[in-house]
C-alpha cells in the first residue's frame, strides 16, 4: 500500500482517489488456477474493497492525490474478501491514514438455523446463503453489505447480529495488534506511550 501525489483528469481534486487491485496466486487454493489477464472475480473484489475504503478513509486530507491498494492473496481457504478488508485497515492504520473508524469485515451463513462465522472454503462451497459485511464497529455503520444465494427472511436478523458481533470482536483483536505495536514502535525510540 502505499500513496503520493498525482494529478487526476476528470475527478475532483479537492480529495483523494483510491485505486485497489487484488489478485489470487495460482497455487493459493486446492484447484490450480489459469491467470487471465482480466479477471472477473478478482476485479469485483478490488471494486468492492475500494468501495469499502472510499467510504472510511478521510480522502479530503489527501487532495490530488492517490491511495494505492495491493491486495495479493497467497493461501486461500475461504473469507478472502474479509481478510482483505481486515489487512488493509491494519495497513492503513499503520502507514497513518486517518480513517473514520476501523473497518472490520466477517462472513457468516446458516447451517439448520444456527449462524456460523468466519466461513472457510468447505463451508462457502457448501452453496448456502453467504452474508459477507464491512462495518464501522464504533457507529455500527456498514460499508460493505454482500449476500451470495438466497437467505430466508426469517433468518436475516439473526445473521445480521451474528456478523456485526463479529466484526466488533475482530476490531478489538486489530485494536490491540496496534497498541502492541505502537508500544514496541515506541521502545526502539525510548519513548513511553500513552495507550
Amino acid at each position: 500500500k502505499q500513496w503520493y501525489q498525482r494529478r487526476v483528469r476528470g475527478r475532483d481534486n479537492d480529495r483523494a482517489v483510491i485505486s485497489c487491485s487484488y489478485n489470487k496466486a495460482s497455487f493459493s487454493s486446492g484447484t490450480r488456477m489459469r491467470k487471465l489477464v482480466t479477471d472477473k472475480k478478482s476485479t469485483e473484489v478490488s471494486v468492492m474493497i475500494q468501495n469499502t475504503f472510499e467510504a472510511s478513509i478521510l480522502l479530503e486530507k489527501f487532495p490530488k492525490s492517490q491511495i494505492d491498494i495491493f491486495v495479493q492473496v497467497l493461501q486461500g481457504d475461504g473469507g478472502e474478501r474479509c481478510v482483505a478488508i481486515n489487512a488493509t485497515t491494519l495497513a492503513l492504520i499503520n502507514s497513518g491514514i486517518p480513517m473514520k473508524d476501523y473497518v472490520c469485515a466477517c462472513a457468516a451463513t446458516i447451517y439448520q438455523d444456527t449462524a456460523l462465522l468466519d466461513i472457510n472454503h468447505l463451508e462457502e462451497s457448501a452453496r448456502g446463503p453467504l452474508f459477507m459485511l464491512a462495518v464501522m464497529p464504533k457507529s455500527e455503520r456498514i460499508v460493505q453489505l454482500q449476500l451470495d444465494n438466497r437467505l430466508h427472511n426469517d433468518n436475516l436478523d439473526k445473521v445480521v447480529k451474528q456478523t456485526i458481533q463479529g466484526c466488533k470482536d475482530i476490531q478489538v483483536l486489530l485494536d490491540r495488534k496496534i497498541k502492541e505495536r505502537t508500544v514496541e514502535a515506541a521502545a526502539a525510540y525510548d519513548i513511553k506511550p500513552r495507550v
